[in-house]
């Protein structure tokens, strides 16, 4: 394969989450209305809202897929019909990749893969709004825990290359434009939501409705661009 003549910037790149992402900061009052972790059947599971959520079937992270796994698959190779589990292979201990959860080991990957720069997504995260959605008080919560946690553990823009995304909910309009100035105060350079409607105790509603702008408004004003990240969002329920 050619090699770039330059070094390219990663518009999708992602962590895994700490298993105390969700927890670290959390206000010890929403603790038990968020993220908790118990073990069922000799498993270490994530509770969400007292409920197991299976959004990621191992939400530890560890071990892991070897990088790389499955791109017979993602190229259309996948001629004996193997499943997936069958596809990933032998797994890895997360302590043996550390650049998925510590970014000065993912800058020196970076620099042997000629990648400048690059956008930082959640992978847990991107389910947590569908499932928190009947408890708009405990979500926001548990996304303005989540966003201090990555920004203490990754940062918002490091060393001007890596910039992790924090994660935005409309589902309290207010409060959405609180955790905006937040953010942003903190260096915030781009921010991501799932895309689909905003769940609110009254349903669904279309994130285009007036209610919103304050919010829309203020991330206009600073120039900072919202990434519509792949997760859940709902709209599952309509297929």
């Amino acid at each position: 394969m050619a090699r770039l003549d330059f070094r390219a910037f990663d518009a999708d790149n992602h962590y895994y989450e700490a298993e105390d992402a969700f927890t670290r900061h959390i206000d010890p009052s929403m603790a038990k209305r968020c993220m908790q972790w118990a073990e069922v059947g000799g498993k270490k599971r994530l509770l969400v809202g007292g409920r197991v959520n299976k959004f990621i079937p191992n939400p530890t992270f560890d071990p892991i897929a070897r990088p790389g796994s499955l791109e017979d698959y993602f190229r259309g190779r996948n001629t004996e019909g193997l499943d997936l589990a069958t596809m990933f292979g032998d797994l890895d201990p997360i302590s043996e990749h550390p650049e998925f959860r510590n970014p000065t080991a993912r800058l020196a990957v970076m620099d042997d893969q000629g990648l400048e720069s690059a956008f930082l997504f959640p992978t847990l995260g991107v389910g947590m709004q569908e499932a928190l959605k009947h408890d708009i008080p405990a979500l926001q919560a548990a996304f303005t825990a989540f966003n201090s946690w990555l920004d203490e553990d990754w940062g918002f823009d490091r060393d001007g290359r890596l910039f992790a995304a924090p994660m935005l909910t409309l589902a309290d309009p207010d409060s959405a434009v609180a955790e905006i100035d937040r953010v942003l105060s903190m260096g915030a350079r781009i921010v991501v939501m799932v895309p689909g409607p905003v769940p609110t105790d009254d349903g669904y509603r279309s994130p285009g409705m007036a209610d919103y702008d304050p919010a829309w408004a203020r991330l206009q004003e600073a120039r900072v661009p919202v990434a519509f990240h792949a997760g859940l969002s709902g709209t599952g329920q309509y297929a």
